[in-house]
C-alpha cells in the first residue's frame, strides 16, 4: 500500500464518519419528542431562583 492510497482511504473514511455524525446530531436535535426538553433548557437562564 502506498501513501496515496492510505491517505485517500483515510480521507474518505473520515468524511463518511463526520457526515454520519452530523446526520445523527441533526436528527436528535430536530426530533419533535425533544422539543420540550430544548425549550426548557432555552428558558433556564431567564428563571430566577
Amino acid at each position: 500500500m502506498t501513501y496515496e492510497i492510505t491517505a485517500a482511504f483515510a480521507q474518505t473514511g473520515g468524511l463518511l464518519y463526520f457526515v454520519g455524525l452530523f446526520a445523527a446530531v441533526a436528527l436528535y436535535a430536530f426530533r419533535p419528542r425533544n422539543r420540550s426538553r430544548f425549550d426548557a433548557a432555552a428558558r433556564l437562564p431567564l428563571t430566577e431562583e
